[in-house]
Order: C-alpha cells, then structure tokens, then sequence
C-alpha cells in the first residue's frame, strides 16, 4: 500500500470512528529473558534478521512466555499443569479492554450491583482464569469463574490463592455436569450472502433481514452454562467467554504453528462455538434482568454473521461487535443487551438549518412511501391535520408553538400501521413534508440509497422563525420514532 492510500485509509478509520483492540507493541524477548531466568532457555535468535524469538510450537515455550509476562505486566502469579489451554496475554487483555469500553460507554444504565462496584461472569474460565486474574488486577473488577472439570477448578484456585492481593475478588464455581441438558437447535446459513455487516470496528450492529434455511441441524449437549450456574438473587454486569472453537479435535489440530494445548472439553463442542454460543443466547433470554451485557470472543466470522441475526430474533435492544487482533490472528468480540439504551436527559436546541440520517437494514417491503406514511401518523398522533400526496410523496403539516411543545414534551413511538405499498425502484425519489410558513416550516425528504438504506433530509425553510430552535429537537423525536419502527427487531 502507497503513502496515499495509507494516508487516505487511516482518515477513513478516524472519521469512521474505528477502533481495533489489539496491542501491537511487540514484547522484548531478550530483555525478558534477562529479567526472567526460567524463561531464557526458551529465547533464540531467528533468522534471516536474528531477531529474538521463542518456537511458537512449543507448549513449554509458551506457557513460560505467558507466566513472565503476567508477572510483568499485571505483577500476577500463575501457572497451570501441561495439556490445559494455554492463554496469550496480547489477546485476552485485549478482550478486558473491550468490555472497559464497553461499560464505560453508558449505552445501557448503569452498574446494577448495589455498591456500584463491576461485578462479572467468566463462562468456562479454565486452569488459567485469565480473564478474572486480568479483570480484577487492571480494573478491581469481581469476578464468578465456573467450569466443570476437576483439573480447571484445582488450577483456578491455585492461580487464585497465589494472588492474595486480588483473591477476595474471584470466586471458582463448579458445574454439574447433569448429562441432559436442554437441545439448542443451530441452523446454517443457505445463503450466506444476504448478510452484510459493517465494516466498522467496535459497531453497534443494525437488525438484519435474513432467510434462514435449516439445511443442516447441530445442538449443544454438555453442562449447563448460564442457566442453572448462576443463583436467582444474582446480578451481574457482564459474563464473558472463550468459547470451545471447535467442532472436533481433528479440526482443532489443523494449525500446526502453535502449541497453545487444550482439552477436548477447552477446545471441542458439538455443533462448535456458533452452538456453544447460541446456547449462550438462549440461556440469556431467560437471564436477562440478570446482566446487563452478555458477551463472548467469536473465531469465525461467518458465525458473527449467524449469530448476530440469531440475537436480533430473540429480541435484544442492542447488539455491538468488534475485531481482536494479534499479530496474524483475528477474533471478534460479540456483545448484546436486553436493557433499553440510555436516553439522553437534556436536548440543546440549535438554530441548525439542514440535518439529515440514514436508516439502515430495512426489509424489502420498506420503501420511501412507507417512511411518508409513518410521518403522517407521527404529526396526526399528536392531533395535528395532515395530508399526503402520494403522486408528489409529500406530507403537508401546519404546526404550532402549542403543536411543538406537544412534540417536544412527548415521546412517541410511531404506531404500528400496515401498509401493502411496495418499495420503490427509482434511486432518487424524492419526499417532502412542508410545514405552513407562519409557523415553523421545514421540508424532510427520503431517499433510496442502495436497497435497505434509505437517506431522510431535514431543512428548515424558515431559519428566522421563532421556533426555528425547535427544528432540530422535533427531527431528532421523528428520526427515533422512525429508527423504533423500521430499524429495530422486536420479539
């Protein structure tokens, strides 16, 4: 890539508001080993630079990497026996930072433990507890780690007690495993096509329409994972998992350039993680005053795509993702809420004469005349005389101060109408609402972008109307109402 280019997509990234977690400094293997010992055996130069390096196929290797920079990055102890999952510190912290912003963001309301203190919940926290070990070193964060194996509750113990200035804050939970846990059906995706995320990183994901095929039928069978571990009177802010990857060990041992270990039970699922999690979504239907958001790492980009069409199904009010990087390895972060987004508490009022959105992710039978009639029935809901000219797409409203301080004072969702009008097939249809120019008078117009995306432009006609001020506000009321119906998915 030139300079340009360079120069061109990294102003792209900024204005796109793109972030990538992912620690790129690299560590310094020869200074490491003079600080540590133990791990210099490990340490050797690789050509053709002779760079210092570890063999990323060793286990041993490995886990002694992660051991000394533990200890120098967070000042933790820890350790785990061979053949347990072995966890890179780059990507699991990259993780922790996520749902820091996450938290931070007052998307959803706020903490919902009584003394406001972040409370969390690692699914499968393994040998390793890395994520409570991290969480709770970083950021004072509780953590619940379960798991379900004898081996992964002694070592996560272990990594616990040998850390007693955090040890009060994780507490290791066993699993009974029952052997009979409720099916979760998984279906495929026939085409994989119709789903387009955004590009954009740490996103919140609009609703998507899909036509879902069930070709090929797997299931989640194994212990339980959220409901029935966690307790009635327990309130949490967030669970978190690495889920099992994999769908067999065959396919786990594809990758021959690392050595990271793993159990069967670390790293194979039937059905693999897109089971496993929509497992995770299911338990969190029934959970949902429980959390306020449920998370979990994704390795397959196509099962982000799933799995975000399966969330909107269920009825959750927000869905974000975002992208893991390390080095060549690429994961995605998933995170969803069934708590209604935070409202802002005060609206400035501005003397703005043009503003404009786009609505995103519309069913086929949404088009801009759809989008008419719904603005017609936000402004009569209020009592308001309106009228719409299909020929012209236009709606004629007359608003007053008192019609504005209605709007104003009110929120309002548009009511439901149904409508069999189909989409419209020009690219430039245009659609105005003009207000009586004594009043307030404004002109909104909707455009079709690309199929599902339809651009809505608001201009005020009169700038010098007193009530110019309440132009902006009233079009934010109508550009929510308008995202209510035609971008949310409801269950």
């Amino acid at each position: 890539m030139d300079g340009s280019k360079k120069r061109k997509k990294n102003k792209q990234q900024q204005e796109n508001n793109d972030i990538v977690y992912s620690e790129s400094q690299p560590e310094d293997f020869g200074h490491l080993a003079i600080l540590y010992p133990s791990f210099r055996s490990f340490v050797h130069p690789s050509p053709p630079h002779m760079r210092l390096t570890i063999d990323w196929t060793d286990f041993n290797a490995i886990r002694q990497l992660t051991c000394v920079l533990l200890h120098r990055r967070h000042t933790l102890t820890w350790w785990i026996p061979g053949g347990q999952l072995c966890p890179t510190v780059p990507n699991r912290s990259n993780y922790i930072h996520w749902l820091e912003h996450l938290l931070s963001s007052n998307i959803i309301p706020g903490t919902i433990s009584s003394d406001s203190k972040v409370r969390g919940f690692d699914i499968g926290t393994g040998a390793s507890c890395i994520y409570p070990l991290l969480g709770a070193s970083l950021h004072g964060w509780s953590f619940v780690g379960s798991d379900v194996t004898d081996v992964a509750i002694e070592w996560a113990e272990k990594n616990v007690s040998s850390n007693p200035h955090i040890s009060n804050l994780i507490e290791i939970r066993r699993v009974q495993d029952n052997n009979a846990p409720p099916c979760v059906e998984v279906e495929d995706l026939v085409n994989s096509d119709q789903i387009a995320l955004c590009k954009k990183t740490d996103m919140e994901v609009a609703p998507l329409p899909l036509d879902l095929h069930a070709c090929e039928n797997k299931s989640y069978r194994g212990p339980p994972i959220l409901v029935g571990v966690v307790r009635d009177d327990e309130k949490f802010d967030f669970c978190m998992c690495n889920p099992p990857f994999f769908e067999s060990l065959e396919e786990a041992g594809l990758n021959p350039k690392t050595a990271c270990g793993g159990t069967s039970r670390e790293m194979v699922c039937p059905g693999g993680e897109r089971a496993f999690i929509t497992r995770i979504i299911e338990d969190s239907t029934q959970l949902k005053q429980h959390f306020r958001w449920f998370t979990s790492m994704v390795g397959k980009k196509s099962n982000l795509k799933y799995l975000v069409s399966k969330l909107w199904g269920v009825g959750v009010s927000i869905v974000k993702t975002t992208e893991f990087v390390q080095g060549r390895t690429y994961q995605w972060g998933l995170a969803w809420s069934f708590l209604p987004p935070v409202q802002k508490s005060s609206i400035s009022l501005s003397n703005k004469k043009n503003t404009s959105f786009t609505l995103e992710g519309l069913q086929r039978q949404h088009g801009a005349i759809n989008v008419l009639e719904s603005v017609k029935s936000y402004f009569s809901s209020y009592g308001l005389s309106c009228s719409l000219n299909t020929s012209s797409f236009t709606v004629d409203v007359a608003v007053t101060k008192d019609d504005c301080d209605s709007i104003l004072r009110n929120e309002l969702t548009i009511v439901n109408d149904s409508t069999d009008c189909q989409p419209t097939r020009e690219t430039s249809n245009e659609s105005s609402l003009n207000f009586s120019l004594e009043r307030l008078c404004f002109r909104i117009s909707v455009f079709q972008q690309i199929p599902g995306t339809l651009l809505v432009k608001g201009s005020l006609q009169d700038k010098d109307s007193p009530l110019s001020g309440a132009f902006s506000v009233i079009f934010q009321k109508l550009e929510e109402a308008l995202r209510s119906k035609f971008c949310t998915k409801s269950l």
